[in-house]
């Protein structure tokens, strides 16, 4: 007796196969191309009524034979009832595929459904069943991830063919690494970086394992898009894909896509924007597409079959594969890349007990899902390049200018600040406000105008015109991006009078009309037009746009020179694809009009302004370490980006505010502490762990546990650390030896000494062996002296050389300083500190 369930499946698959337009019976869009197996008969009026029952059928299971144009047996559908998995049925359908010559599987249960190139890999879910012309394409289809992994990729494997002449330039073939990068960024040359090629060959070898999907993890600012432009070749020159579709969740990002693949590759592909090219997209190599534009309506199960794309190619992955966006990316076949720039180091652990409405949680189970998703389930990318790689060579780090009212002081304050209302019996009441509560319960213009006066007084400047360098300002709400730009247009308006017409702040948020073209303008410098302050200047006459969330993550934008937060952040991920809007490189250029002189400015840094202590609260206070609860599943939009509903009367506190502190921070090289967290997940999972290194310590036998680490363990595509990423994580002012690095990774070493405190020791062992009882003031000039010719090269070459005569102009030893110092240590220091120091720690 046929059960609902059994009769259930097959009409779904029935109806599956129908939407794919195959054909039970002939018609007038052809022959029937739907072969039942031999015995099993089906009438019309069965395709879409319960039909036998599957497992019961006399002569077999109802298998389904999908035939190509020609009539040739193309796929074997292996059909289950609806409880049993398909995958059951993988070897059965196998060998059936192979006795009728048929290359494709699809097994279905008719709720999961699998598609399985007999040929080539394994099963992979599908949501839609292919048509045959598209079966028809992908047959042609024959990748070689061999060959994938045997392309030779240098660092003009996809430049301009008009820049390819910079090779024969005399500053490139000479000049040092510094010269060369200036004159690649003043000339507009782009070639692929080593830490790009290190991406990529990352990737060739992850293919040569058989992987068929791929993470990269690659700070804001270091040419994600780029990157992935010579890996899309990779895979088209390598037949590796025939036709790639590149994701986007927003429109802006959508342009710079569609500008950098049709620089670098035009001249040997065709690249389509599905939205300019609905009709046309076929004839392209890449499609360029908003993940909004393919959900919207199913779209992409309506126009496309699971197999027209070869490669996907997901931007800021961790934004772009959840909720509808997830169900495009998985709805095609073949290899998968995922781009994000936001690291996974400051969230180290997770507790699978569930709790609702932690922003930090559902952070945690976003970038979980990321990752497992493009096969880095241990949570290692492929490959990884953070913001302390890049900088200062790729990259800039900011100052923080941390400025507070008198209002948002309290705010900030353990105790809060405290109002004093009266409710509607005339009561007296006190409420408390905090941060969080800024611009959603309670709202203080005066407390705006203060923070828009004190960014005009400090914005860092455009280096050519002198005018306020472009902008970006995130604030609470839509309706606070409002107040902002009101007050900023009144402000400018008064100090430049006749510069701007309201138009020198925009606001750029969802509501507003012509948003996304707006960024686009602003990018390219003619937001309401150029610049009123140096005629000819390239520069958008706009210089602010304030904004809530949508130019936060992957806008390219190099010359911002302020950033600026109106509003608390306490989602790390968030802080962290915010700042990286600032840190890409520029040069500002202007070619004077009469003179044809040039004008070329750097931009070295740029200014994070920070009314709500977000830089401090990533420094000092967050729990980097903290196990986190995993949310039970439920709306999304219930957790907001860094900010909390409104749960109580909105209050307009109509107070005077003025700004109380303000201090400015520059972030060094080694970064902020949210661009260091991976050095202990590096301790606790690549050095505690290895059992290998533990027995080698254990045993005193440090040179051959640094062998292993140098070998195996530094520079991989895990983690890409190194000695030197490790001083920058550690802030240290020194180098680190690899044998305090084992000392500390394994208990022997609870801390790294800094500079001062090695060279007290190494004097301290001087003392103890080459000299006497010594007076307090011969001590302290031989121990200067000591000190200065282990740390300055430039002084250990004047003693050795004897060249004295230099002393005289030199600042860090006179030959005073000298002359001090008794000669028999004079003579001594030297000699010690080539047998038993290595100066290059201190260097």
């Amino acid at each position: 007796m046929t059960t609902a369930k059994e009769a259930k499946a097959r009409i779904k698959i029935n109806k599956l196969l129908e939407e794919a337009g195959w054909r039970f019976f002939d018609d007038e869009n052809g022959e029937a191309n739907i072969q039942l197996e031999p015995n099993v008969k089906i009438k019309k009026e069965d395709i879409n009524s319960q039909g036998d029952n599957f497992e019961m059928t006399k002569d077999g299971y109802i298998d389904y034979l999908l035939l190509d144009q020609d009539g040739k047996a193309l796929v074997v559908l292996e059909a289950k009832k609806e409880s049993i998995n398909p995958l059951s049925a993988k070897d059965q359908a196998r060998k059936y595929a192979r006795t009728n010559h048929a290359r494709y599987v699809i097994l279905s249960n008719g709720n999961i459904h699998y598609l399985w190139d007999i040929e080539k890999g394994n099963p992979e879910i599908i949501i839609k069943f292919p048509t045959q012309e598209s079966l028809a394409e992908f047959s042609k289809y024959n990748p070689n991830p061999e060959r994938l992994s045997l392309e030779e990729v240098g660092e003009d494997y996809i430049a301009l063919s008009k820049n390819l002449s910079f090779q024969n330039n005399p500053l490139w073939q000479n000049g040092t690494e510094e010269e060369k990068n200036d004159y690649l960024f003043k000339t507009g040359v782009r070639i692929l970086r080593d830490y790009q090629l290190e991406a990529i060959y990352a990737i060739q070898e992850s293919a040569k394992k058989g992987n068929t999907r791929y993470l990269l993890e690659m700070a804001t600012g270091t040419g994600k898009t780029l990157t992935t432009a010579a890996i899309s070749k990779l895979f088209l020159k390598t037949g590796n894909a025939k036709r790639i579709l590149f994701l986007v969740d927003r429109l802006e990002l959508e342009d710079q896509a569609k500008k950098a693949f049709r620089d670098y590759l035009e001249k040997d592909y065709q690249i389509a924007v599905y939205k300019e090219s609905r009709d046309t997209w076929k004839n392209a190599h890449i499609v360029i597409s908003t993940v909004q534009s393919l959900a919207s309506n199913d779209r992409y199960k309506k126009e496309f079959s699971p197999t027209d794309f070869e490669f996907v190619i997901s931007d800021e992955s961790h934004r772009s594969i959840s909720g509808n966006a997830r169900a495009v990316f998985e709805y095609f076949v073949g290899f998968k890349l995922g781009l994000t720039a936001t690291p996974k180091e400051y969230l180290k652990g997770v507790d699978e007990d569930v709790k609702q409405n932690s922003q930090r949680a559902y952070e945690k189970r976003q970038l979980l899902d990321t990752y497992k998703t493009f096969g880095c389930e241990s949570g290692e990318p492929t490959y990884r390049f953070s913001l302390a790689d890049g900088v200062p060579k790729y990259l800039v780090n900011p100052y923080v200018l941390d400025i507070r009212t008198e209002i948002t002081t309290e705010l900030l304050s353990e105790e809060g600040y405290a109002v004093h209302t009266v409710d509607d019996n005339g009561k007296e009441i006190e409420e408390t406000f905090f941060g969080r509560n800024f611009e959603k319960r309670f709202f203080n213009e005066e407390t705006n105008v203060q923070f828009c006066k004190a960014f005009l007084n400090n914005a860092k400047l455009d280096p050519v015109s002198g005018e306020i360098g472009k902008t970006i300002i995130f604030a609470v709400s839509q309706n606070h991006a409002a107040k902002i730009t009101s007050i900023l247009n009144k402000l400018a308006m008064q100090k430049w009078l006749g510069k701007y017409k309201s138009d020198f702040a925009v606001q750029i948020t969802s509501h507003v009309q012509g948003a996304q073209q707006m960024t686009v303008d602003f990018a390219n410098d003619r937001l309401n037009g150029t610049s009123q302050f140096l005629e000819g200047y390239k520069t958008s006459k706009s210089r602010v746009t304030v904004t809530v969330g949508m130019m936060a993550t992957g806008y390219d934008c190099p010359n911002i020179l302020n950033l600026v937060l109106m509003r608390p952040i306490f989602s790390p991920s968030d802080f962290v694809q915010i700042k990286g809007r600032g840190t890409r490189k520029n040069i500002f250029k202007y070619i004077d009009s009469e003179t044809r002189e040039e004008i070329a400015r750097k931009k070295d840094n740029f200014y994070l302004f920070d009314f709500f202590a977000n830089y401090q609260y990533f420094e000092e206070d967050f729990d980097y370490d903290e196990i986190l609860e995993l949310p039970k599943e439920g709306k999304k939009e219930d957790i907001s980006i860094g900010l909390v509903p409104a749960i109580a009367d909105e209050i307009d506190l109509k107070s005077e505010d003025k700004i109380k502190t303000k201090e400015k921070t520059k972030i060094g090289e080694d970064g902020m502490r949210i661009d260091r967290e991976a050095f202990s997940k590096f301790i606790d999972e690549d050095l505690k762990t290895n059992k290998e290194l533990e027995k080698l310590i254990e045993n005193n036998n440090y040179q051959e546990a640094g062998d292993i680490i140098r070998v195996q363990i530094f520079d991989k595509p895990k983690n890409f650390m190194n000695l030197d990423k490790i001083r920058k994580a550690l802030k240290l002012d020194r180098r680190v030896r690899m044998n305090e690095l084992l000392d500390y990774a394994f208990g022997k070493k609870k801390r790294f000494e800094t500079k001062e405190e090695l060279l007290d020791s190494e004097f301290e062992k001087f003392r103890a062996t080459e000299m006497g009882e010594v007076a307090p003031d011969e001590y302290a000039k031989t121990k200067y002296f000591f000190n200065t010719y282990i740390e300055d090269k430039e002084i250990e070459n004047i003693i050795d050389t004897k060249e004295f005569n230099q002393l005289a102009t030199n600042p860090k030893l006179t030959m005073e300083d000298l002359e001090n110092v008794p000669e028999n240590y004079r003579k001594k220091i030297p000699t010690y500190v080539k047998d038993y120091i290595n100066t290059n720690i201190y260097r």
